[in-house]
């Protein structure tokens, strides 16, 4: 028997200088062993260590390769690692100041990303991850902006889109504008309660600075502006605040507004803003409350008869009245300057301080009591709004006018002398 196991040609290409014992030479070490051969022989005969011999022996057989396993800065921390990453969301340079301040360890950022890459497609799939929910009849509104490009008289305008949507029935109320400012908001939901005849018990909005001052992504701890809160109070809705980074919280909206950009404005060009404006209002009209929701199966004009009469009745509540109270200065050129738009002054106030009343849609412009000005609210932007009666006694505002006007005393801070240094004219 010993013959025929040296005769094995695994074991000729062992014993000619190999370095590394295959699984049948091992069985044949151990047939060996079996017979008698002692450690000392058989490394002889197998060319190989001692302690190699005796490993086979102890084991049995080949055994996979036990890498011995090595210490690292972060044993005992894996609990505390993977709580500190979901909390950062993911920010692993975070992390390592944090091991520095908390635990005196001191390590390279890509140790660190190395360590917690392992919860990064947790982290990935938890983001993405929506729950569907749906809310009874009137509960509630949710509420967004889009930003999309619109040609109108032959020029590409920025457009910001408010949509508003009916959690329960899908309806939805859309209002274009040029900026997006509080006003805008205010006026969007407006629009909103009185398309839809009554108001939900809560709005869902988004976390935008003109309504949201403060929202602690971890302790969620929202701060609403004051004036958000008034106009809550005044229409008698609940307000809240989808979680930050979360825009999937509020869906039906988000997709609302993707729907209005790609169906309804999307390849489109409009002579005016009015054509514009009756554009949306005709495509809700004809298409957007007439289709077959794609969740709800049934067309929101028809679920919506399930939700008006769960709507709180606006009972002819006026607008909220959006009043505005600024104080600005007079600039050289005869006008302040309101959201980017200028709006002419008495060129005898220049260099003072006037204060700008915005309400129901005029700019109305005070001094030292009087109204001096009272323009219609321009919805562009980057206008210049005169009243050419302001410029009554400037020379080269209707060619060399110097005819005297008649102003109260009281409205003149300074002499006369100084303004006509300033305008460069006389009278």
């Amino acid at each position: 028997m010993t013959s025929e196991i040296l005769l094995h040609p695994a074991l000729s290409r062992t014993m000619q200088g190999g370095d590394m014992l295959q699984a049948d030479e091992v069985v044949a070490m151990l047939r060996l062993h079996a017979l008698g051969w002692g450690a000392k022989r058989l490394s002889k005969e197998f060319g190989c260590a001692r302690n190699t011999v005796r490993r086979y022996l102890r084991e049995g057989g080949v055994s996979p390769f036990k890498k011995p396993a090595r210490r690292s800065s972060f044993d005992g921390l894996d609990d505390w690692l993977r709580e500190r990453f979901f909390r950062h969301d993911g920010n692993a340079d975070v992390i390592r100041q944090e091991l520095a301040s908390e635990h005196g360890i001191v390590i390279g950022l890509r140790s660190v990303e190395l360590r917690v890459r392992q919860w990064r497609r947790e982290l990935k799939a938890q983001k993405r991850a929506t729950v569907r929910f749906e809310t009874p009849p009137g509960r509630q509104l949710q509420i967004d902006f889009g930003q999309t490009r619109v040609w109108i008289g032959g020029e590409r305008l920025r457009v910001y889109v408010f949509v508003a949507t009916l959690g329960y029935s899908r309806r939805i109320h859309i209002r274009a504008s040029l900026r997006e400012g509080q006003t805008d908001w205010f006026e969007g939901m407006e629009g909103a309660f009185l398309r839809f005849g009554g108001v939900p018990n809560e709005v869902l909005l988004d976390n935008a600075k003109p309504l949201v001052e403060h929202h602690d992504a971890v302790s969620r701890e929202v701060r609403f502006n004051a004036r958000l809160h008034a106009f809550a109070r005044y229409w008698g809705f609940t307000p809240r605040a989808c979680a930050p980074y979360r825009a999937r919280t509020k869906g039906k909206d988000e997709r609302g507004v993707g729907y209005v950009k790609k169906n309804a404005i999307a390849g489109r060009r409009f002579e005016s803003w009015a054509s514009f404006e009756a554009h949306l209002a005709r495509w809700i009209r004809e298409v957007a409350d007439q289709r077959e929701h794609g969740t709800t199966g049934v067309a929101p004009t028809e679920r919506f008869a399930a939700e008006a009469d769960a709507l709180r009745p606006l009972a002819g509540r006026a607008p909220f009245g959006q009043l505005r109270d600024l104080v600005r200065k007079v600039q050289a050129d005869c006008a302040i300057d309101l959201d980017t738009n200028s709006y002419s002054v008495p060129w005898r106030l220049i260099g003072e301080s006037v204060q700008v009343v915005v309400l129901a849609g005029r700019v109305i412009i005070r001094h030292a009591g009087q109204v001096v000005a009272d323009h219609a609210l321009c919805q562009g932007r980057r206008q210049r709004i005169v009243d050419r009666s302001h410029f009554v006694g400037v020379a080269g505002s209707e060619g060399l006018v110097r005819t005297p006007v008649e102003i109260a005393p009281a409205a003149l801070l300074r002499p006369l002398a100084e303004y006509e240094a300033v305008v460069g004219g006389g009278w």
